[in-house]
C-alpha cells in the first residue's frame, strides 16, 4: 500500500484550503500527479510551486464547479496533461447559517450548484477515464448528509442529494471495477464556515464555532488516503459522525433535539 499512489493521476476539487488542500498535500508526497482545482487560483499557483520545490508532479486549474463547462474543462485538461484519472476527489464545497423562513431561495440554489451539482458535473465527465482505469470517485460530505441540521438547510439538504448521488452510483456499478466512497467527517477546522453565506447570501466571514477543538484537515484527508486503497464504501470520522450516525438509525428524535440544543449555543445563532 505504500506505493499505491505512486503516479496515479488525482483531481481534488476544492483544494486550495482545507480538507482539499492537505489531501493534495497527502497525494504529491505518496507520488501521485495531482490536479489541484478552485476558484482561487492565485493561492492554487502558490500551492502548486511549493508542491513543485518538493518535486511533486502537480497541475493547477481555475475551477467552479457549478459551472457544468469548468467541470468538462476540468476534465479534459487533466486528460490532454495527464492522460488519464484514476481518482477523482469531490471535496468543493460551501456552507449557509440562516432559517428557511428568512433565506433568500437563491442561497439555497448556491449550495445545491456547489456541494451537488458540482460533484455530478466532475463526475459525469470523469467516469469514462475512471471506469477505464478502475480508479476511484470520492464524495467529501458531512453528518449533515444523513440528518437534517438547522440552520444549514440548504447545506443538509445538498449533502442528502449527494449521499444519494454517491450511494445510487456505487450500486450501479456493482459488476465493474469503479470505486465508489463516501467520506463523513463531524465538525471539521476549515474555510467552510468564515465562507459560508447568509440569508441574503453574503458571507458570513467569521466562525461562529471554536475552529481549535475541531477535527482538523489533515485527519480527514488521512482518512481519505487510507480510504482509497482499501476500496472503501464509507468513511465515518469522528465521535460527532459516528454518533450521529448511530443515532440516526436508532434514536432521531433525541438527535433532533441534540442538533438543536447545540447549535443554538453558536454566538448570533439565528434560533434560540
Amino acid at each position: 500500500m505504500n506505493n499505491y499512489f505512486e503516479n496515479k493521476v488525482a483531481i481534488v476539487t476544492g483544494s486550495s484550503s482545507g480538507i482539499g488542500l492537505a489531501t493534495a498535500r497527502l497525494l504529491a508526497e505518496r507520488g501521485a500527479k495531482v490536479v489541484l482545482a478552485a476558484r482561487n487560483i492565485e493561492k492554487l499557483d502558490e500551492i502548486e510551486k511549493e508542491l513543485k520545490e518538493k518535486g511533486a508532479d502537480v497541475f493547477a486549474i481555475k475551477t467552479d464547479v457549478s459551472s457544468e463547462q469548468d467541470c468538462r474543462d476540468l476534465i479534459e485538461e487533466t486528460v490532454n496533461h495527464f492522460n488519464t484519472i484514476d481518482i477523482l476527489i469531490n471535496n468543493a464545497g460551501i456552507s449557509m447559517r440562516a432559517l428557511f423562513k428568512d433565506i433568500d431561495l437563491k442561497v439555497i440554489r448556491t449550495l445545491m450548484e456547489v456541494n451537488f451539482f458540482g460533484t455530478v458535473y466532475c463526475t459525469k465527465y470523469a467516469l469514462p477515464y475512471l471506469m477505464k482505469a478502475k480508479g476511484s470517485v470520492i464524495g467529501v460530505s458531512s453528518v449533515a448528509g444523513f440528518h437534517g441540521m438547522p440552520g444549514r438547510i440548504g447545506y443538509s439538504a445538498s449533502k442528502h442529494a449527494m449521499h444519494g448521488f454517491m450511494s445510487s452510483l456505487r450500486i450501479e456499478n456493482r459488476k465493474t471495477d469503479l470505486h465508489v466512497m463516501l467520506v463523513i467527517p463531524g465538525f471539521t477546522a476549515s474555510n467552510i464556515r468564515r465562507s459560508a453565506l447568509v440569508a441574503d447570501g453574503s458571507i458570513q466571514g467569521e466562525s461562529p464555532r471554536k475552529e481549535g477543538k475541531m477535527m482538523m484537515p489533515e485527519e480527514v484527508a488521512n482518512a481519505i488516503i487510507k480510504g482509497i486503497p482499501k476500496r472503501k464504501k464509507k468513511v465515518l470520522l469522528s465521535i460527532e459522525g459516528k454518533g450521529s450516525s448511530f443515532l440516526t438509525k436508532w434514536c432521531p428524535s433525541y438527535l433532533d433535539w441534540l442538533f438543536y440544543h447545540h447549535l443554538a449555543k453558536e454566538p448570533n445563532s439565528p434560533f434560540e
